[in-house]
């Protein structure tokens, strides 16, 4: 580490290995060998692809080649120098994940058999692979955990972040699943009753619904899914152990960590649904029963009405279930709260969400990460109705202020929020709390304004797509980078390195990945089995257009460039090299599971 001194290398070796409880010789020797390449791998070794139809219209998932990262020259509008290769050194390199869409697939709640109405417009109401989402987030946190250390420049990941829709449907079991996979608390992905699955994938009368035991006479049976004898009991009753992620996360609020379906309010007869004995399986009467009970709202008779209908089990198109009030819904402020049930480590407790933030009630935030970068978590969604989002003007105005702060800092900023340029255009408002609302072409305008700006990254509609913005005068912009789901195919995620080229230039590489199961599923049912299974079926939705979510080349592993907003020669050698330290020895923790204390 040649920007360090001796003694400043000394000096770290020993307050690192105190710090972390690791052996001081084992971390001096990491430190002081030369930065390498991770070994871990990702997209840039080998890819996954759709193959060819195995049974009437399913098909099976087949390995690619991999892809090297692509430059991309929109905003720096000049050939780069190629010597940058020799000369570069990392500034931050962190993990991005979005819409991991964790479902209590047994709520009374959930909306499946809308889908038997119309399959397009509520296609996102049931998946067939909808048990196995807290397996598919296990093997992603496996898959980042095994890039730790960046392919590109060797440097330690530092940090990590969620852009929302971590929940699927307001569940108090889905929040915490979420936040304990993020942490590698174990837990058994189950609600209800003890080690029995009690939904439509069991009862024949669901015939919209993908029936592992014996699909023949369901849609996906006529699709050709595979029977698959054993999977539900599986997907519930193993205890699932997440290896949590090996550095700090933060996140943020996406529309379906704050609205019901991640688009309407939620009314008190579903509220009470969730947490009651009974679940739907037939469209009319659901549809017609949630009608009542948002009309219902209105009227202290018509909320009496609904709450006698409930409590003597007279609707139709049900079925009994064990009731769970753990499986209750959360408000905007539960979410908030749920952060800081959290693990000391990876950290930080509140996840990015402060005391402040609770007793304000104030849904975004500001950070540090690492000594060169401040990130910005934003809260888009919008709470009346619709799925798309924007920016509310007092945050807009909070935003402006903070980034004027970080330029007179010498910070470089990354923004996270949940919806993206494309989605950022919803003007739903309750007509007793009215305010203006920013959208897509005043935010991008006024981000472009403040040069140290240089990534905001994204989730929302599910698509790899990177997306360039520049300045009107086309000397400088930033980067829109916005990742796929963990619920729809390719079932991905990223990870993010800001670089210094050293020559007046940055450099952004962006890397995704797979999560770490194997390419074709073969027949496991362990929690890595059903994480593969999982995304063989989402390759075979035949409304989400899943070869279309992957994204083209320009979207995926890419070396984005721009200008340096300012001299960045002001980060020294030194206190690059000591961050780095200080993300290594938190990585050498995680390895050795984390200090006792």
């Amino acid at each position: 580490m040649p920007g360090l001194s001796r003694r400043g290398f000394l000096g770290a070796v020993a307050g690192l290995s105190a710090a972390w409880a690791i052996p001081a010789d084992a971390l001096g020797a990491v430190l002081a060998a030369p930065a390498a390449p991770g070994q871990g791998f990702s997209t840039l070794q080998g890819a996954i692809a759709i193959g060819p139809e195995v049974n009437r219209s399913y098909r099976t998932l087949v390995p690619r080649e991999g892809e090297p990262h692509y430059p991309r020259l929109d905003v720096i509008g000049q050939i780069p120098d190629p010597r940058r290769v020799d000369r570069r050194r990392s500034l931050l390199y962190l993990a991005h994940l979005s819409d991991m869409h964790l479902m209590d697939a047994q709520s009374p709640a959930r909306l499946e058999p809308m889908i038997a109405q119309d399959h397009s417009a509520w296609a996102s109401a049931f998946h067939p692979h909808e048990t196995m989402t807290t397996h598919v987030a296990a093997a992603m946190v496996q898959a980042i955990g095994d890039v730790r250390i960046s392919q590109v420049t060797g440097a330690p990941m530092a940090a990590a972040f969620v852009t929302g829709d971590s929940a699927d449907m307001l569940s108090n079991h889905e929040t915490r699943w979420y936040i304990d996979v993020l942490d590698g608390v174990p837990f058994t992905p189950n609600s209800g009753a003890v080690g029995v699955y009690e939904g439509v994938q069991v009862w024949s009368e669901a015939y919209y619904a993908y029936h592992p035991e014996d699909p023949v006479a369901d849609w996906f049976g006529i699709y050709g899914f595979p029977a698959v004898p054993g999977l539900l009991d599986a997907a519930i009753m193993q205890e699932l152990k997440s290896p949590g992620l090996p550095v700090p996360w933060y996140g943020v609020y996406g529309n379906h960590d704050t609205t019901w379906l991640g688009t309407l309010t939620v009314p008190d007869s579903v509220r009470e649904l969730a947490v009651g004995d009974r679940k739907y399986w037939d469209w009319m009467a659901q549809g017609v029963d949630f009608v009542a009970g948002w009309s219902s709202q209105t009227s202290a008779l018509g909320r009496l009405v609904q709450s006698l209908t409930s409590s003597v089990g007279v609707h139709l198109g049900t079925k009994q279930v064990t009731a769970d009030p753990v499986r209750r819904m959360l408000d905007q402020l539960d979410f908030m709260r749920a952060h800081f049930q959290t693990s000391p480590n990876p950290g930080p407790v509140g996840h990015g969400f402060t005391q402040a933030n609770l007793d304000t009630g104030r849904t975004y935030w500001s950070a540090d990460i690492g000594p060169f970068v401040r990130g910005f978590g934003l809260d888009t969604c919008n709470q009346v109705a619709g799925p798309d989002g924007a920016v509310p003007e007092d945050q807009f105005e909070w935003l402006k202020a903070g980034l004027a702060q970080a330029e007179s800092d010498g910070k470089l900023v990354m923004i996270f929020s949940h919806h993206n340029s494309f989605t950022l255009e919803n003007e739903a408002a309750l007509a007793t709390a009215p305010q203006r609302f920013v959208h897509a072409e005043e935010f991008v305008g006024m981000l472009l304004e403040h040069p140290n700006v240089i990534a905001w990254a994204n989730g929302h509609t599910h698509i790899n797509t990177i997306t360039p913005h520049r300045t009107p005068d086309g000397t400088g912009g930033f980067w829109e980078i916005t990742t796929a789901s963990c619920i729809d195919f390719p079932q991905q995620q990223q990870v993010i390195e800001v670089v210094d080229n050293r020559d007046g230039t940055l450099s952004l590489f962006t890397t995704v990945l797979d999560h770490a199961s194997p390419v074709e599923w073969n027949g496991d049912l362990s929690p890595v089995g059903l994480a593969s299974l999982s995304r063989q079926f989402a390759a075979n939705d035949w409304v989400e257009n899943p070869s279309l979510r992957v994204g083209s080349v320009v979207d995926r592993n890419c070396e984005l460039l721009l200008p340096a907003p300012f001299d960045l020669s002001r980060f020294t050698d030194a206190a690059v090299e000591a961050a780095h330290a200080q993300d290594r020895a938190r990585l050498m923790a995680w390895e050795a599971g984390w200090p006792s204390s």
